[in-house]
């Protein structure tokens, strides 16, 4: 071979592994940044909004949840107010939004003793309530993440339940510091579903949840977790918060947050608990789960050293604002909305106000503002679990195409150029229809009083034809499709024989009378009457539905020992076969019993209408 073929050949080589190189790092570059789909999730916020439709609709209903100290947690509830600021050791507010039913919780559902229960916090009562039915929604029954690679990253503030008591009772002895324990709380979480990826429990004060958001997004382009459970949850077990935060005076009198507006006056504290289930978009593609929203781009960093600890840094906002934007490769103009921080403070409000017209506001045409609010105005600010409230809200608002509006704004802050850019309050709500030419999306930002920032930008799910084509390698599990805009997404849910929020296909629309089987199951007896009950009033809501996609959803559930069948035809005799069930006096269209031992059973065959013919003959 002459010198002159070598050298070709060589050539031939390295180009080829040139060629190879560079489509290497392009994967790499790709799952480095590839969007985050939200395929489930679950909340408990104020107001008694027990799931993500509840929350949606005292916010679109503009419902201010702000109300007395809870009655119920042994706090002294008239010596801790006086509306003086100077009392010592008391609060000049006696008003938040709270978790009235936080003591609710049935143990033996999730394998804890009674006793053991006592000593648990109620923060992680509420995360193994929520995280179960954050599977639920997405169609996923619990023993299918069972040794898997599922992480969980949630946001804890507050470990004061444990340490209410001086010393805890004989009985006790033991339980009461993994009870209150930070770790705990994401590692109860991953010990109780037996869920085998990262557990982190984070604090960052009131950012907690957001940079649990970004973290899991993380850890998940980086291949350490195939699904992830994020979000945060803040309930307060003692009034010293209240206290501590009076001597401040950076409490609202009336404990409502007052977000942007010139009346602002103070933060009002609040309590909830909100949870995301995470997976890779193509992976969340691939295996048919429900696609949600998509977190697009996210970001976090923190203020370094400002006036004094706990004020908030404009410029680090700005700066976060940006890392997001960067790293969902947009541009400001290309976001709709943002869920601000907005507590409702003289200090806080402004600074942020001026990042995001710097960040968003800017260079924005004026035909196209951006459109700023904050649950907080209807909620009160629930700390830890305050990001994903605004996650959870933004998602509801894409699916329902408007933007709720923001309470208690009088008149925007003063202390900001509004006219420095593009920005609208949300003084009344906003459509927000589907736009042809391209995805909307929203911004989400949390500031934590510990100096650390979060921003995270989420978009509408990708429709078929711009999704990715990817088709999926196995059916789905549990029969995963998108929600239906007839009130049939938001099944009623309880703390644990929830119903699921999506499942499965439509299994009578085209064939209307015929009947249809709603599989119901529960862990007691009570709890399958109760599970029948709010099945019974669910559909008195939403007497439209079509029962057959309802016995769809359901089949989607876990099943557990206690179970029941109820035939019906429509939605009119289900309501009366589930009402007999709730009283424990099964009609004659319900089969109930515990699940056993199974004789073998005959079975019709056949496909498409045939089955069903034969099935009903």
């Amino acid at each position: 071979m002459s010198n002159e073929d070598r050298l070709r050949d060589y050539l031939k080589r390295v180009t080829n592994d040139l060629v190879q190189t560079r489509n290497r790092l392009r994967e790499v570059e790709s799952a480095a940044s590839e969007p985050i789909a939200v395929v489930g999730m679950a909340c408990r916020y104020p107001g008694g909004a027990r799931s993500p439709e509840e929350l949606w609709r005292l916010l679109d209903d503009g419902v201010d949840t702000i109300a007395g100290f809870p009655d119920n947690r042994g706090w002294d509830v008239a010596g801790v107010y006086d509306p003086d600021p100077e009392r010592i050791g008391r609060s000049y507010t006696r008003q938040g939004g709270f978790l009235y039913d936080a003591d609710a919780f049935d143990p033996t559902f999730f394998g804890i003793s009674p006793r053991e229960a006592v000593a648990v916090d109620p923060q992680q009562r509420l995360l193994l309530e929520v995280g179960y039915e954050t599977f639920e929604s997405a169609g996923i029954a619990i023993e299918q993440v069972r040794d898997s690679q599922t992480g969980v990253f949630v946001g804890v503030m507050y470990d004061d339940y444990g340490v209410r008591v001086q010393q805890a009772p004989p009985n006790l002895e033991g339980l009461v510091g993994t009870g209150s324990a930070g770790s705990i709380a994401s590692g109860r979480l991953a010990y109780t579903f037996g869920l085998q990826g990262p557990a982190v429990t984070i604090d960052t004060a009131c950012s907690s949840s957001l940079v649990a958001v970004h973290l899991a997004g993380q850890s998940l382009r980086n291949g350490e977790c195939s699904l992830a459970l994020a979000g945060g949850v803040t309930v307060v077990a003692t009034p010293q918060l209240f206290v501590e935060f009076s001597r401040q005076r950076a409490l609202s009198p009336d404990g409502r947050c007052r977000s942007y507006a010139a009346g602002a006056n103070g933060t009002g504290w609040g309590e909830g608990v909100g949870l995301l289930l995470l997976e890779r978009l193509s992976d969340a593609q691939r295996n048919g789960h429900p696609v949600l929203a998509v977190i697009r781009g996210s970001a976090i960093n923190q203020d370094g050293t400002t006036s004094q600890l706990s004020a908030p840094s404009g410029p680090s906002q700005e700066r976060v604002l940006a890392q997001a934007l960067a790293n969902a490769r947009l541009s400001a103009v290309e976001v709709d909305a943002v869920d601000g921080h907005g507590t409702g403070t003289t200090l806080g409000d402004p600074i942020e106000a001026r990042a995001l017209l710097n960040a968003y506001g800017r260079h924005r045409p004026v035909d196209r503002p951006l459109h700023l609010g904050s649950v907080k105005s209807n909620i009160g600010h629930t700390q830890a679990a305050a990001g994903v409230a605004g996650i959870i809200k933004m998602i509801m608002a894409l699916r329902h195409e408007r933007l709720p509006r923001t309470l208690h704004v009088d008149q925007p802050t003063p202390h900001v150029d509004w006219s420095s850019g593009a920005i609208r309050l949300l003084t009344e709500a906003q459509p927000w229809p589907v736009d042809p030419d391209r995805p909307r999306r929203a911004g989400v930002s949390s500031f934590g009083i510990s100096g650390t920032n979060a921003h995270v930008i989420i978009e509408e799910p990708p429709t078929p034809a711009t999704a990715p084509a990817n088709p999926p390698q196995n059916p789905p599990r549990n029969g995963s499709h998108g929600l239906p805009e007839d009130g049939s997404e938001d099944l009623p849910e309880s703390s644990s024989e929830n119903l699921p929020e999506s499942g499965s296909e439509d299994l009578s629309s085209s064939l209307p009378g015929v009947p249809v089987v709603l599989l119901l199951s529960a862990r007691s007896v009570s709890a399958l009457g109760d599970l029948a009950g709010r099945l019974r009033d669910w559909l008195g809501v939403y007497p439209q539905v079509d029962v057959g996609q309802v016995a769809g959803r359901l089949v989607s559930r876990a099943g557990h020992v206690h179970r029941a069948g109820v035939v019906v035809r429509d939605v009119a005799q289900a309501r009366v076969e589930l009402d007999a069930l709730a009283r424990q006096e099964p009609g004659a269209g319900a089969v109930v019993g515990v699940a056993g031992e199974v004789a073998p059973v005959l079975v019709f065959g056949g496909q498409g209408s045939q089955w069903v013919g034969m099935g009903v003959e």
